[in-house]
């Protein structure tokens, strides 16, 4: 029987590898593409890690699972908390492999801490597997549970590398301990794919896309591409295998910081408040400046164990405030909206579709040096479907490449230059399928990201489900199930992780800057 193994490169675009594959750089990757099937992906909106390695295994977009971003906005209740794996009500597509019978294996898939059962072995992964802005965490991540313990053994693994990247004047210590954790995802997955004789792995290559967003194109990144291609060519002499590549999003150079909060309040749409961050700022004190200089001194450890979160907290970041933080800068009886990063925007509880159809025509106008900074703003019910469109947001903006969406308040621009990325994400991904069960057809016209797990599942011979909104690719070679098969119910998922912790770990790697 041929067994399937995954390889999510997050991040990955072909805007980026193309160059090097042209120069002979990626030999192992310019040979799959010459022999495969593979395409330009869409990512659903916002093109983020938070959702969109859920909208590929679960086959659905956010309003499918209810998670629409790093985090969920309740206006009603004056409240902004951090989502974590047990907020995304789905099925995924190993569950409906492992109902017909197939072993699988996950190895850092995102959005699936703290791990659940499925019939194979769980090694969950970054960003959400943390213990603290600048702590790994060395238990409680796999399942079965004594997995870690043979993990550590085996390999000295790592969930996050350490020390951890955190700006793009990092080129040494912190690049290295990104590559040797890359070179451990990929040794693990494979011993877990023979070992146990699993049908099917997915492994997740997180911290690639952190190389991108800190340095796009530059030696860092193509170190790690140069590693990964020598793994491809390793994966691709395996016998009876299908490999299939893909990315949650693309990426691109960031032209264009562009204070989406900081906008609303200038355009009448949200009221700010003075907070402490307005006086420490104009003092040079900020979170960036602070965490250079104690790892410079070498004591981030002690000062992460020391120092009480609250006031750690109290020290702005150059971006302004995040999250939760934000509402203490909003004076909401006097606003109409309030946006998260680089997409959603949430209307005030009463606010009406006229308020709704004026903003997204004044942020359709929005423009820079370089034109528009959106290439189409939508209402939230027009590109979402599923049970939870009622809790996606108003408004969706779609960022031109290269425009990072930020939605710090208090630094009191709207649009600057690029901030900490050197790259931004993008809606455009990648995705390639080889092996006995895909049929060679070169180059696609683009594809959904929804479009992977009923493809996946159907070249296996597993019928998707009814409540995926992807379509089943023409690259299965052979008969592909006739009819969708009822979905599987799962419960409310894993359990919940600390709010806090996650934050911090996305704060360090400038998601939530």
């Amino acid at each position: 029987m041929t067994r399937t193994f995954v390889v999510g490169l997050d991040g990955a675009s072909w805007r980026l590898l193309d160059p090097w594959i042209e120069a002979g750089d990626l030999p192992n990757l310019a040979a799959l593409r010459a022999e495969s099937s593979w395409a330009e992906t869409r990512s659903c909106l916002p093109p983020v890690t938070f959702p969109n390695w859920k909208c590929y295994s679960s086959g659905k977009d956010p309003g499918g699972f209810g998670v629409f971003w790093f985090e969920r906005v309740d206006l009603a209740n004056e409240r902004i908390e951090v989502t974590n794996g047990s907020d995304f009500h789905t099925a995924e597509l190993w569950d409906y492999l492992n109902d017909e019978g197939r072993s699988t294996g996950v190895v850092n898939m995102p959005t699936m801490f703290p791990p659940r059962d499925i019939d194979g072995p769980v090694i969950c992964g970054g960003p959400d597997a943390v213990q603290g802005e600048y702590r790994t965490i060395d238990s409680g991540y796999t399942s079965p549970s004594d997995l870690e313990d043979e993990l550590a053994e085996r390999f000295d693994y790592r969930v996050h590398p350490d020390p951890l990247l955190s700006s793009n004047d990092e080129r040494g210590a912190e690049v290295d301990a990104i590559l040797d954790v890359l070179e451990k995802r990929f040794e693990v997955a494979l011993w877990l794919f023979e070992e146990r004789d699993l049908d099917f792995v997915h492994v997740t290559l997180f911290y690639l896309n952190v190389l991108q967003h800190f340095f796009w194109d530059e030696e860092p990144t193509k170190r790690a591409w140069e590693l990964i291609d020598e793994w491809l060519g390793r994966l691709r002499d395996l016998e009876d295998t299908n490999l299939v590549l893909m990315s949650d999003h693309g990426s691109a150079p960031t032209t264009t910081e562009f204070y989406v909060n900081e906008w609303l309040a200038e355009n009448g749409y949200q009221a700010h408040e003075r907070t402490v961050e307005d006086f420490l700022r104009p003092l040079g004190l900020t979170r960036e400046r602070a965490l250079s200089v104690a790892k410079r001194a070498g004591i981030v450890d002690l000062l992460a164990a020391t120092v009480p979160e609250r006031i750690q907290q109290l020290v702005p970041q150059s971006a302004g405030l995040k999250r939760d933080r934000k509402l203490e800068a909003i004076d909401l009886s006097r606003t109409q909206a309030v946006a998260s990063g680089q997409g959603p925007v949430y209307l005030m509880p009463g606010v009406g579709d006229s308020v709704r159809d004026r903003l997204i025509e004044d942020l359709r106008g929005v423009t820079d040096e370089h034109g528009n900074i959106f290439t189409d703003v939508y209402r939230g019910e027009d590109i979402y479907n599923g049970p939870y469109v009622d809790e996606a947001p108003e408004i969706v903006v779609d960022q031109r490449p290269g425009v990072h969406v930020n939605d710090g308040i208090g630094g009191g621009t709207i649009q600057t230059g690029p901030d900490r990325w050197a790259a931004e994400n993008t809606p455009n991904g990648i995705f390639l399928a080889s092996g006995p069960d895909f049929e060679s057809e070169g180059e696609l016209d683009q594809i959904s990201i929804t479009d992977m797990a009923p493809t996946i599942l159907a070249a296996s011979g597993t019928a998707p489900a009814t409540d995926m909104v992807g379509e089943v690719l023409p690259i299965v070679a052979g008969d592909v199930p006739e009819e969708r098969r009822d979905p599987i119910d799962i419960g409310d998922g894993a359990g919940g992780q600390n709010s806090e912790e996650v934050t911090e770990r996305l704060q360090q790697l400038g998601y939530m800057e």
